[in-house]
């Protein structure tokens, strides 16, 4: 019988639940601290095998207040990587996504477990669809900005935190030095599962948007409120509905990830280097 969750439990301290994950991760790796952390989503895989060596990999359900991901495309692990620089990233491939009904806690679990860890960088990436019509497939994006159209916050009771800047200028600009051609834009997150309507991408375009997927928005202000610098990316998988003119699906979505996989890794392992 699968252990109960302990963010399930509405009495308890998320923060000392990913305290507890840290320790557990620390007892598994014998790595007292990381530096920085990656989210891997759909398509972004490959670069742990490219920012250094994976010292240890943990199913991610061995730690506390993690689970199997529900979607193909993630692999259920936490990796601790040693970079050449002699750093260490934390890789989480174990996403837990909105539109699986585990609630918001569970959701930012893993930032706040490599806040816990001693990560001060947190790397967002996913698969999205894109706005602009000339982004084709296989192209990576810069964040910018969001707009969370989840009704939903990972922040509890009266805590206020600053968002003005939650996706690192800084970070941004160390990419596009790497790659001049990134372009950038504002992420919308929808609740998902389904796909957004092409009225809802629209209504997207209207208010700001550029891209649209079903990740990362509330991640980053949990990442924000630990005190993390923000760095966002999303890989084109398809255009959005309504402006691609076939249906969406999530093959789509896979296969997009496959066929850009080496080209997006690389760039990530080099920005991971130059961070």
């Amino acid at each position: 019988m699968q252990q109960q969750n302990p963010l399930d439990d509405p009495a308890a301290d998320p923060f000392a639940v990913a305290r507890d994950a840290a320790a557990r991760i620390a007892e598994l790796t014998g790595v007292e601290r990381h530096d920085v952390a990656l989210t891997l989503g759909s398509g972004w895989g490959a670069a742990a095998e490219l920012i250094g060596e994976t010292t240890h990999t943990i199913a991610a359900d061995e730690v506390p207040g993690f689970s199997k991901p529900a979607l193909e495309g993630h692999v259920g692990t936490l990796r601790s990587v040693a970079l050449p620089d002699g750093r260490r990233a934390l890789v989480i491939g174990a996403r837990t996504h909105y539109y699986e009904g585990h609630g918001v806690r569970r959701v930012v679990h893993s930032v706040r477990t490599a806040a816990a860890t001693g990560a001060t960088t947190m790397i967002l990436t996913n698969g999205a669809g894109g706005i602009k019509e000339h982004w084709t497939p296989g192209s990576p994006v810069l964040i910018s900005d969001h707009i969370n159209l989840t009704a939903d916050s990972p922040l509890e009771g009266a805590t206020f935190v600053d968002l003005t800047d939650l996706y690192s200028a800084r970070l941004r600009g160390i990419a596009k030095g790497i790659d001049p051609s990134l372009d950038e834009g504002v992420y919308v997150q929808f609740r998902g599962p389904h796909y957004e309507t092409p009225a809802e991408v629209q209504m997207a375009k209207a208010i700001g948007g550029h891209i649209v997927g079903m990740s990362t928005a509330l991640e980053a202000i949990a990442a924000r409120q630990a005190g993390m610098e923000v760095l966002g990316m999303s890989l084109i998988t398809n255009l959005a509905a309504g402006i691609q003119t076939t249906p969406l699906s999530h093959e789509e979505v896979i296969e997009a990830g496959r066929t850009a996989e080496t080209k997006i890794s690389d760039l990530l392992a080099k920005v991971v280097a130059a961070i």
